[in-house]
């Protein structure tokens, strides 16, 4: 059998097939691609010089500043160090920390993204400001705290840093614009400072963001960029022993960034990347409900006809859903999860047939490092989730009718998470140090499926409305405690308006 020749119906049914059992955040479609226009080689070769003084400086920096924040400004307890705290940590080594969700699974790899763009915008690749990350938070755990030093933070911060660290680099590379002046070149670097400010600090420092240079200084051209923008209200729903419900304003990003089918000749980690929020304002749910990044970081083309297109690669994926008590009906939280370190497999495909129809779908396989979803007993300090490792699995489908008049979206995200190492089953919680206490959590096998449907009609050119469902459903058999399942749903009515 001619695999190539089939391979699309193949992959069509495989996808429809686990999306219908099942039936992740959708990525815009779109049914042309614009060239992109390369970077200069003046700007490579100006920007690709390597600083390793001001990159260290700045790493060391940063955690000494943050230190003297939280010792002198905050008095927090954890700053409190000396010779003696920094022995003992390096006598004791690494265990799993208690800090709530929010910081090890999203503050803890933001820090890293300031560690990693350190070394980026001093002239390092991908992969070696990964190493500065590393360094700068084993820095941290070893030395700024008096606290033994974190197992989850030191996989957290540098992995989940250098996807977050990669995207605002890249997004802040569009920002500047070294060949403007004036009130617009201040408003381009203020934006890039914000997006990435460890970037912004460097240009200060060196004295790049008033330097006025011929070319654009953009050290990935101008890469082809999709993005929509949707704002609405949300309602969500715990369906359990007890019905809660409650409803907020949301507001949705999506971007993708790239060409998810083309393979430049020195392809680069995330010259294609899809990324994903959703921002809650509703009183009871935490403001960041969403966050998806998945980057691209090697791949090779199946399959490149006029109409057809289909890749595979190794994908970088960072995963974070959130949710808190609805009321005080249920007075229970739906979900949690956090996803900083996973990598897998992945296949892209797209059938474009124009006047009528394009067809898109992705299928990803992914091994999880590091992962935390909700636990139902252990509740420890500010901690109320399990840490754990596993694996996922990723489909969608979409598909655009009449040139985007209607488009249809539905994916599914399956998370299968496996605590480990947990706390002895006739432990006296009594006598329970939180700051000492080394477990990942219940000893258990967690499941988490989120799957999502969403449609579009165009309204008025680029203004759409949107009707998006989300179901939540989580699993959990505890080696200690009875097993809990959980099912959650949330609607949106939003207006879109994609770029």
């Amino acid at each position: 059998m001619n695999f190539m020749k089939y391979s699309k119906y193949i992959f069509i049914t495989l996808v429809a097939s686990f999306a219908a059992h099942f039936a992740a955040a959708q990525r815009p479609i779109r049914l042309q691609v614009r060239p992109e226009v390369v970077p200069d080689s003046i700007d490579l070769s100006f920007y690709g010089k390597k600083n390793p003084w001001i990159a260290t400086g700045e790493v060391v920096g940063l955690n000494l500043g943050i230190w003297a924040i939280d010792r002198y400004i905050q008095k927090a307890e954890f700053a409190y160090i000396n010779a003696n705290t920094i022995k003992r940590n390096f006598k004791r080594g690494f265990v799993w920390d208690n800090d709530q969700m929010g910081t090890n699974m999203f503050l803890h790899p933001y820090h890293g993204n300031l560690y990693f763009n350190s070394a980026r915008s001093n002239g390092y690749n991908f992969w070696q400001s990964g190493l500065f990350a590393l360094g700068g938070s084993a820095m941290w755990e070893f030395f700024m705290e008096n606290e033994y030093p974190s197992a989850n933070d030191i996989i957290a911060t540098p992995v989940g840093g250098m996807a977050l660290g990669e995207l605002t680099y890249r997004a802040s590379d569009i920002v500047l614009k070294d060949n403007s002046t004036g009130w617009e070149r201040f408003g381009r670097e203020a934006a890039a400072f914000l997006i990435t400010p460890t970037r912004g600090l460097t240009r200060i420092i060196n004295g790049d963001a008033w330097r006025y240079r011929p070319t654009t200084g953009r050290q990935f051209g101008i890469p082809n960029v999709a993005i929509e923008f949707s704002t609405g209200l949300r309602t969500i729903e715990l369906k359990d022993e007890i019905f809660d419900e409650g409803s907020g304003g949301v507001f949705q990003l999506n971007l993708e960034y790239g060409d998810r089918f083309e393979v430049a000749s020195t392809p680069l980690p995330y010259d294609y990347f899809v990324f994903n929020a959703e921002l809650n304002m509703h009183k009871s749910q935490p403001v960041l409900g969403q966050l998806n990044i998945t980057g691209r970081l090697i791949s090779k083309e199946l399959l490149d006809k006029y109409t057809t297109s289909m890749s595979i690669g190794m994908y970088q994926h960072f995963d974070y859903y959130d949710s808190d008590t609805i009321s005080d009906v249920s007075a229970k939280v739906p979900y949690k999860l956090g996803v900083p370190a996973s990598v897998g497999a992945g296949l892209m495909f797209r059938d474009i047939q124009r006047g009528m129809f394009a067809f898109d779908a992705y299928l990803h396989a992914n091994g999880i490092g590091l992962g935390a979803i909700l636990s139902d007993y252990y509740n420890v300090d500010h901690r109320n989730y399990n840490l754990a490792s596993g694996f996922s699995l990723k489909g969608g489908a979409n598909m655009v009718f009449k040139r985007e008049f209607l488009s249809l979206a539905a994916s599914y995200e399956y998370y299968r998470l496996f605590t480990w190492d947990g706390y002895p089953e006739d432990i006296d919680w009594s006598m329970v140090n939180p700051h000492t206490l080394d477990a990942q959590g219940d000893r258990s096998v967690a499941s988490f499926g989120v799957f999502s449907a969403r449609a579009n009609i165009k309204v008025w050119r680029r203004l759409y409305a949107t009707l998006h469902f989300s179901h939540y459903l989580r699993s959990t058999h505890y080696h200690y405690h009875p097993s809990v399942h959980s099912s959650t749903y949330a609607l949106r009515l939003m207006l879109s308006y994609k770029l």
